[in-house]
């Protein structure tokens, strides 16, 4: 008998990092470790109802992306449910906070940008280098967005300069990743526009239309990538879910 896909997932209190969670629970066979910033709170209690496959359970571990020291708790308390390997990081944790023409965005909102959206990305594959170095085919995700291109921006990017500029950064440590692990799928996505609140926020921000795309629909794209991803034709690209394009870093 196989063992179980070990998937760890940051952010699974909401939106795309929730809708993964569901979907990979739905696969008989599948650990998933979903990060929150409470596992008691009330939010996180109600994940666990979430129906479950054959073999599958949810492990939720409290990671606040903002503490650097979170993730090696996290690493413990997985390790001390007896998860001696993980298969797949799905790192999904992201703000877009303080949208404004670049000539008046708040510098704070750059810093507070880049600690968690790249920062705790790099504490997180610190703590869990270990345990994806114990599977046989190791992943790692960085959920990124198209504003994080540096050859193609769009003209409404320049409102949303901390994410974008935060996401570049995040792009480069998944390059890197790739570049200094020859046993590991390193690679980044852009999963579209969807309708979660930071979907739903960037929208009203930039005047366009909501988007349309379900979280639940976007889960089931962006894991039918992971599932076909390899070194060889996978790792180090910068993928659009939607199209299978890959886009310009």
């Amino acid at each position: 008998m196989a063992p179980p896909t070990i998937v760890l997932i940051t952010g699974v209190g909401r939106g795309i990092g929730r809708a993964l969670a569901a979907a990979y629970l739905s696969k008989p066979d599948h650990v998933v470790i979903g990060t929150v910033r409470d596992p008691k709170a009330p939010k996180a209690e109600e994940l666990k109802s979430l129906p479950t496959a054959s073999g599958s359970h949810l492990l939720l571990v409290g990671v606040e992306n903002t503490n650097v020291e979170d993730p090696k708790e996290a690493v413990k308390t997985t390790e001390a449910a007896g998860i001696d390997h993980i298969d797949v990081v799905v790192d999904n944790s992201g703000v877009s906070i303080g949208a404004a023409p670049l000539e008046m965005a708040d510098p704070k909102y750059f810093t507070e940008s880049f600690n968690i959206n790249v920062l705790s990305g790099v504490v997180l594959y610190q703590a869990v280098s270990s345990l994806l170095k114990k599977s046989s085919d190791p992943k790692w995700i960085s959920v990124s967005s198209r504003g994080g291109s540096t050859s193609a921006p769009l003209p409404w990017y320049p409102y949303a300069a901390a994410y974008c500029m935060s996401k570049a950064a995040q792009n480069w440590f998944t390059q890197t990743l790739h570049v200094s692990n020859e046993s590991l799928t390193a690679f980044a996505i852009h999963p579209g526009f969807v309708l979660t609140d930071m979907g739903i926020a960037a929208a009203i921000g930039a005047g366009i239309d909501l988007p349309e795309t379900s979280g639940a629909k976007s889960a089931r794209k962006i894991i039918d990538v992971i599932s076909s991803a390899t070194r060889e034709s996978t790792s180090g690209k910068f993928l659009d879910v939607d199209t299978r394009e890959e886009i310009p870093w």
